[in-house]
């Protein structure tokens, strides 16, 4: 266990993060708030991110590494990202500010504030920026603009990377992570300049832009996006939630003019299916909530696209929806976005191969001496594939049960725990009770705060990473 390079790449990433609050540093400069929050944690940062940079290590890093380095990172990211919150005063405790920070990186959008508009601005834009820095990941951006450590970041991204199946788009990682991080920003600068012509203000377009990018669904309103009353808004936003639970190489193939290739993509005609069907559904089922369809249509296909995508961004409060129509957002929420995108959730890939490996068992039944494989985009999906879905899907189910099993300690019904621990593991937004979109998480004890902050980070990087750092023997030398 090549420890040091481990600690090595941590120092980077660090200084990475370090860069990334002079953003926020110079929005409250530039509103006139105290800057101190962000120059103590800058400095904490670059002192630590030096420190390690500057260790000396062999080069040998291979899948063990590269499980441990993304766990510890996205532990580590989490702590130190809670400092300006820490700092400023605003939060009630240390352990609210840690869950705040996991929410925003993880791109989760649990909060514990009950009063968003009070915060100061750069608080609030950190908060945000948090969504965009987790939403393509951050040892992704660490890749693209970092130094080569002479290490192979193609074991980094692939823990890191959600999905059943990692591709790179070309063959250097480092190209790979500058050509996702160009699109990215591409589209996130596409969606603040369609807001602010929607007529949203500069800093309220960033905000929102930054926390759609991430599919995280921060907002500096209280009341969300329902607080502006815009139909021109709520569907620029619905259109680049969508786009940004898209997997990226999709994107590339368009860029690099493979049209037919993009749209033979299985997942992506599943994910429109998915869309367009529950929205139709769903609208209908609304019709006693609503005047008329098209009243129904307008609120339900926003918060179809805000829950498959795992934003979280609110324009109606749907704990007062049938209980049919709560179901449906439910079940959406876990299925999540597509692999390779910004979106959480189990990934409409795993869903759709599922599904595929069920049919197959079925007629293996019926014909046992039939040879039957499974394809997604024509090509066929090995067994070792097909295993670590049927792991991931078992593991995931168990870490929701088992943080719902913690949290059922601070005295609340299942119902409270469930629909706390599950939108934590899918990095989506609550559906029912105390923590739907009207709610938040201030009342939950600081126990079950830091469970669910450990269940956000577990949920964004697919269980496995973290699993492999907290296993002894990951750590034993082979």
């Amino acid at each position: 266990m090549n420890i040091k390079l481990v600690l090595k790449l941590v120092g980077r990433v660090l200084l990475v993060e370090a860069a990334a609050l002079v953003l926020p540093l110079a929005v409250a400069l530039l509103y006139g708030e105290d800057p101190m929050p962000f120059l103590l944690t800058i400095a904490i940062m670059a002192a630590c991110g030096f420190g390690l940079s500057a260790l000396r290590a062999k080069r040998q890093f291979f899948t063990r590494e590269g499980f441990i380095a993304v766990g510890l990172i996205w532990i580590i990211t989490g702590l130190v990202g809670a400092l300006p919150f820490l700092f400023s005063g605003t939060f009630a405790s240390p352990i609210d500010c840690i869950f705040e920070s996991c929410s925003g990186f993880t791109t989760t959008g649990a909060s514990i504030l009950t009063d968003i508009e009070a915060m100061p601005k750069g608080i609030l834009f950190w908060r945000s920026f948090t969504h965009w820095l987790g939403g393509m990941g951050v040892l992704v951006l660490a890749t693209a603009i970092v130094p080569s450590l002479g290490i192979r970041s193609h074991y980094l991204t692939q823990a890191e990377t959600p999905g059943p199946v990692f591709s790179k788009l070309v063959p250097k990682q480092s190209q790979t992570s500058k050509i996702l991080y160009s699109m990215y920003c591409a589209l996130t600068g596409a969606e603040v300049i369609c807001l602010k012509l929607a007529g949203m203000p500069l800093y309220d377009a960033f905000i929102h832009a930054f926390s759609s990018a991430g599919t995280g669904g921060f907002s500096n309103r209280n009341a969300s996006v329902g607080a502006y009353n815009s139909l021109a808004i709520e569907m620029i936003i619905t259109v680049f939630i969508l786009l940004f639970s898209i997997n990226f190489a999709v994107y590339f193939l368009i860029l690099t003019r493979r049209w037919r290739e993009a749209l033979r993509s299985d997942e992506l005609r599943f994910f429109g299916c998915v869309v367009a069907g529950t929205t139709l559904v769903i609208s209908l089922a609304n019709l006693g909530v609503y005047g008329g369809i098209w009243e129904s249509l307008r609120y339900t296909v926003f918060q179809v696209a805000s829950l498959i995508s795992t934003t979280g961004f609110a324009t109606a409060d749907f704990v007062l929806w049938p209980q049919f129509s709560q179901l449906i957002l439910i079940l959406i929420m876990f299925c999540g976005a597509c692999a390779g995108s910004t979106g959480g959730g189990m990934k409409c890939s795993r869903i759709l191969l599922l599904f595929r490996v069920i049919r197959r068992g079925v007629r293996r039944i019926a014909h046992p001496r039939a040879v039957e494989v499974v394809k997604l985009d024509g090509k066929v999906v090995d067994d070792s594939t097909v295993h670590s879905i049927l792991l991931f899907v078992g593991g995931y189910l168990l870490i929701i049960f088992a943080a719902a099993l913690f949290i059922s300690l601070d005295g609340g019904s299942f119902s409270v725990s469930f629909s706390a621990a599950l939108p934590c593991g899918s990095n989506g937004r609550p559906v029912r009770e105390v923590s739907g979109p009207t709610g938040n998480f201030a009342a939950f004890s600081p126990l079950s705060k830091g469970v669910m902050s450990l269940c956000m980070i577990i949920g964004r990087l697919e269980i496995f990473p973290i699993l492999v750092l907290f296993s002894p023997s990951a750590w034993r030398r082979a």
